[in-house]
């Protein structure tokens, strides 16, 4: 028998399978990493909305299992050693999923740690910069009458692109043959930054053939499919 009632964040998203991963997210493309990633795994697991629009993520409940009030957060039931583990940020959700499931990173260590290198290398740039350029472009920043802010989260936007054509020149995927969480990582950024924030023209996304290539090969995945609409109203738990 599963137990959560010892996270408080069941009280307010009342586990109906608690011997099930509990996700705890919202579309964003930092959410989507996660739900993509359980759909290829075929991990069960329970999806939860938190709502930015009503303050969810700023509830007592959702910041008992993620204090930094952000999407997405997870409770395993059935985490090391039989013990229910509780996680936030993205990045650690996948590495997470990746070592429980045996699947989407590599088992050679030196690859193994190359894919973790693509991995940070979102986490730390992609996602940042196209955030900003979308706040400037699409949000509040276009109030700004110093267009500076916005040239610059441009110009580093370019930049990372650039890195991202150069590294998939003659291959598949960031990792070569192998589709991985690197690329469950960057992806959704890439499809957010062309898609929702609408800034392709701005970037000159037509410049990155190599880049649209494989974001089209990452969206026509199914389970990529899925993962981008999950967690939404009436979606029932999977697994």
């Amino acid at each position: 028998m599963h137990d959560l009632s010892a996270f408080p964040i069941t009280r307010k998203w009342p586990a109906r399978h608690p011997e099930r991963l509990q996700l705890y997210s919202l579309p964003t493309p930092n959410g989507v990493k996660a739900s993509i990633m359980l759909e290829e795994t075929g991990l069960p697991y329970e999806p939860h909305l938190v709502r930015f629009d009503s303050n969810d993520q700023m509830s007592p409940e959702f910041l008992s299992l993620n204090p930094n009030n952000k999407i997405p957060a997870l409770i395993d039931p059935d985490g090391p050693g039989g013990q229910p583990l509780a996680l936030f940020e993205s990045g650690a959700i996948l590495v997470y999923l990746a070592d429980k499931s045996g699947r989407f990173m590599p088992k050679d260590p030196a690859a193994r740690y190359h894919t973790l290198q693509w991995l940070m290398w979102q986490m730390g740039g992609v996602g940042p910069m196209f955030g900003q350029l979308g706040f400037f472009n699409k949000f509040a920043g276009k109030d700004w009458e110093d267009k500076r802010p916005l040239g610059r989260y441009v110009a580093e936007s370019k930049r990372l692109l650039g890195v991202l054509e150069q590294r998939l020149t003659g291959r598949d995927w960031i990792m070569g043959s192998d589709y991985t969480i690197a690329d469950i990582a960057v992806f959704p950024w890439v499809r957010n930054l062309v898609g929702f924030y609408g800034a392709g023209d701005l970037v000159g996304f037509d410049a990155f053939p190599q880049v649209q290539r494989v974001l089209a090969a990452f969206v026509a995945r199914p389970a990529v499919q899925r993962g981008l609409e999950i967690p939404a109203r009436g979606i029932p738990a999977r697994g």
